[in-house]
């Protein structure tokens, strides 16, 4: 996998890059925004997996740099960063990051988060035969106004298209998967983000109000006090 590395400090970028390469990776390195931007720029090589974004950058802050990276591409960005508040993180995931992990952090768990978010990705960049939906599925779930396309990822509202990021469209599908059935807060987090509850319960409520606000449908997802969250099928 082509993975590109966005760290602005030479040293840390240089041990994490060996590291990654025995694990099998072929690793680009970016020391900036800009760089890191144009290198996601279409060539003849096969598209990136993974970016691991470093926030702290010289030229630009990198926030601002995976919304612009969430725009161009659908390449999973993982978040590497010492900012450690609550705020940052929520921001970070909200930006569209599938994941943000916080320095000093252990190898090997950034290994299996880098496996973990390239398992359940798509390249939208490289579609193929076997991204097409198996037989007998059906192309797209419709209920009332809302229509939503798994295999493109696209969700349409009175014939408008909503743009959704990664996680929010993963957690529309998978509340629209069972229509009425209530989904507990626990198994939404480890279904949609991979990984434990605690810590977590802050952003699952952030992007519910971010899917809720888009869809301008504030009573399709309903929450049931202490339990989690369900989806209330719309009149047609």
């Amino acid at each position: 996998m082509r993975l590109l590395l966005v760290e602005d400090d030479n040293h840390v970028a240089a041990a994490l890059s060996a590291v990654l390469a025995r694990h099998g990776f072929d690793v680009t390195h970016a020391r900036s925004g800009e760089e890191a931007l144009k290198a996601l720029l279409p060539d003849t090589r096969a598209p990136f997996g993974v970016v691991l974004l470093d926030l702290g950058l010289p030229d630009q802050d990198g926030f601002e740099v995976c919304g612009r990276i969430r725009k161009r591409t659908s390449t999973p960005v993982i978040m590497v960063t010492a900012r450690a508040d609550v705020r940052s993180r929520v921001h970070g995931l909200n930006l569209g990051a599938d994941d943000y992990v916080v320095k000093p952090y252990d190898t090997m768990e950034l290994l299996a988060r880098i496996h973990a978010v390239s398992r359940r990705t798509v390249p939208a960049e490289a579609p193929s035969a076997a991204d097409e939906p198996a037989e007998g599925t059906q192309p797209a779930l419709r209920l009332g106004p809302l229509s939503l396309e798994v295999p493109t990822r696209t969700v349409v509202v009175n014939g408008t298209t909503v743009p959704l990021t990664r996680k929010e469209f993963d957690l529309l599908a998978l509340l629209a998967q069972r229509p009425g059935v209530v989904f507990r807060r626990e198994q939404i987090i480890s279904e949609v983000w991979r990984t434990s509850w605690e810590g977590t319960g802050r952003t699952l409520e952030v992007h519910i109000a971010s899917l809720r606000s888009k869809l301008r449908m504030p009573a399709l997802i309903e929450t049931v006090r202490g339990v989690g969250y369900r989806l209330v099928p719309p009149a047609a």
